[in-house]
């Protein structure tokens, strides 16, 4: 589950879509593996981690590995298993959809392994069904609990039950595995608490899995980020998302930058070891990752941050600051200027 990209990687941009991040990785390493010269050949930089992160990830190696002599190397873990490899000194960077909880962060202090925590874009979570769903066309934050919750499970079973007036039919629910930092993120937002879900869904770490799923089932619905429903969009239909009387939005990338889709829009993050700052190619690759990602978070559907707040990830980035901003914060709903000092 290891994407190695050189100079040629613009190719595996072209492939990502349809094979998908595992079967890349074993394409590319057998494509570029027995390579011993060229651009690629320089110091290898380890990243790891969330597949919502993924695909910026992927766009910035790219264009760095261009300029540079250096090589990078991407593992799709998931958010959750990607802190277990960053904290035992296996990775260099890890890229999360959701910030580290307090475990792994004792997890990386046994391991002496300090980190710069940056910010680096804006995601929504996009729940998306059959584009012959002919009946839902938004959902309350209480009607996804009720689908989601753990007493929901064996219980929660037909479309029906979420809603009288829908049909008695089976309820098919797709979503990422408990190692992703979007299903993190989904259920404390939603059910209340991190982590806390029925366990009677198609779950998968590779989010094409679940757009593959849902596309090809009139009674699924499911989630994950924003990005893959903009890129197969043809394929699926977005759910408006209300909370209370308030109104009903789907995501976009203007609704998510304002905040206004609440409460499934949040920052995603890379996290990078302070001692491998120390590393010139490392040090360079992150100053490129937050001076020249902006552009490229865009081209891969996903929301730049504003100028001012890229302006408060390249101080913290440049003052090696380590820790992080929510060791005793808000996960859900908050700003980047708001979690680095910059204002609401």
């Amino acid at each position: 589950m290891i994407a190695v990209f050189d100079s040629s990687a613009a190719a595996a941009s072209r492939l990502r879509a349809g094979l998908g991040c595992a079967l890349l990785g074993a394409l590319l390493a057998a494509a570029f593996g027995c390579r011993g010269s060229g651009r690629g050949s320089g110091e290898i930089i380890t990243i790891d981690g969330s597949s919502t992160v993924y695909p910026i990830s992927e766009a910035v190696a790219e264009e760095f590995q261009l300029r540079h002599r250096a090589r990078v190397t991407i593992g799709v873990s998931g958010t959750g298993g990607g802190f277990k490899k960053f904290c035992a000194g296996e990775t260099t960077i890890i890229g999360a959809s959701r910030p580290i909880r307090a475990s792994e962060a004792a997890a990386c202090a046994r391991s002496g392994v300090d980190y710069v925590e940056l910010p680096v874009a804006y995601d929504g979570i996009a729940v998306v069904v059959h584009p012959d769903n002919d009946w839902v066309d938004q959902l309350s934050v209480a009607e996804l609990r009720r689908m989601w919750q753990p007493e929901a499970q064996g219980r929660i079973k037909r479309w029906n039950q979420v809603r009288a007036d829908w049909p008695d039919a089976d309820l098919h629910l797709f979503g990422p595995g408990v190692d992703s930092g979007t299903y993190d993120y989904f259920t404390q937002a939603v059910v209340g608490k991190e982590h806390s879900s029925r366990g009677d869904f198609t779950s998968s770490e590779n989010d094409n899995v679940l757009v593959q799923g849902v596309a090809s089932d009139r009674l699924a619905l499911g989630f994950f980020g924003y990005a893959y429903y903009a890129e197969h969009r043809d394929t699926l239909r977005l759910v408006a998302i209300y909370e209370g009387d308030g109104e009903a939005v789907r995501p976009s990338p203007e609704t998510i930058a304002s905040g206004r889709y609440r409460p499934l829009s949040r920052p995603v993050f890379v996290y990078v070891a302070a001692a491998a700052l120390e590393r010139a190619e490392v040090a360079a690759f992150m100053d490129f990752y937050v001076n020249e990602g902006g552009p490229l978070v865009g081209e891969v559907g996903y929301i730049p941050l504003p100028p001012s707040s890229y302006a408060l990830v390249r101080d913290r980035l440049a003052a090696r600051t380590t820790g992080s901003v929510f060791a005793d914060g808000e996960r859900v709903g908050v700003s980047v200027a708001e979690l680095l000092g910059g204002g609401p």
